[in-house]
């Protein structure tokens, strides 16, 4: 029997990153080559938000630049990945067997969450890809039981959560990309992690009572939600590993995790 891929959680960072000299996009260039190659992928980017899950069914992704104000190179970056029918087939029936309601969306491509990192890993551009929502007011719980109705794809689905372990946009060090993480980021990426390592799920799902400046780490939340869905990939019990630690803009804290 084939070992089932790990679920993977990146930072995805600025829409900028391909074009950014940092540690996060030459990690995320060797992350792509050092992971088994997976058939096909599952992405879950914090730039699609729903009331309820969807799923994008389509034969070819189309390339969404769903931001402004940025250099000119960014918006001729495209991403054509084929979609899969039959991934989103699969993806849906997954959850409705584990009582998750979900429909498809048959327009929609890849948001800058979805196409910025795999764009890193995978440049052909030749690995089928679907992308799922996620729900941020569901909260954390309700993201890790996603997950764990989608860790059975993992035999040849790379489940990729992307976000940020922090995200404070406010707080940024703006064009300083290498500007060094303040105390609160820090201390807050690194609750997370001994979290994490510890296999303290109850915890993490408690993150917003329990870490320190969760407030100013996360915001909003939704860059933190697909960490959830990835450790729920990894299935009951998911061992974590911290694949990279590094910080960009100061206040974003690029850290990767993997599940299994």
């Amino acid at each position: 029997m084939t070992e089932m891929l790990p679920a993977i959680f990146v930072s995805h960072g600025a829409p900028t990153m391909p074009l950014d000299d940092c540690p996060a996009r030459d990690f995320l260039k060797a992350l792509g080559k050092n992971l088994p190659r997976p058939r096909m992928v599952l992405a879950v980017s914090p730039h699609w938000e729903t009331a309820a899950p969807e799923l994008n069914r389509v034969v070819r992704n189309e390339t969404i630049h769903d931001y402004y104000g940025f250099p000119e190179a960014l918006y001729r970056l495209e991403y054509p990945a084929p979609g899969s029918t039959a991934l989103s087939d699969r993806v849906k029936d997954a959850l409705n067997t584990a009582g998750i309601a979900v429909t498809t969306e048959p327009a929609r491509g890849l948001d800058h969450g979805a196409w910025v990192p795999l764009m890193l890993m995978y440049p052909e551009a030749d690995i089928p890809v679907v992308q799922l929502s996620i729900q941020t007011e569901q909260g954390p719980a309700h993201h890790v039981r996603l997950g764990r109705a989608l860790s059975a794809l993992r035999d040849d689905v790379l489940v990729l959560g992307t976000g940020g372990l922090t995200h404070n946009l406010r707080l940024l060090a703006r064009g300083q990309v290498d500007a060094p993480a303040p105390k609160w980021a820090d201390d807050f990426a690194e609750w997370v992690h001994d979290a994490l390592i510890g296999g303290r799920t109850s915890e993490l799902i408690d993150y917003r009572k329990r870490a320190p400046n969760a407030a100013v780490a996360q915001p909003s939340e939704d860059h933190f939600m697909p960490l959830f869905t990835a450790l729920g990939a990894g299935g009951e019990g998911a061992r974590a590993e911290r694949l990279h630690k590094s910080t960009t803009y100061g206040s974003l804290r690029m850290d990767a995790y993997a599940f299994s």
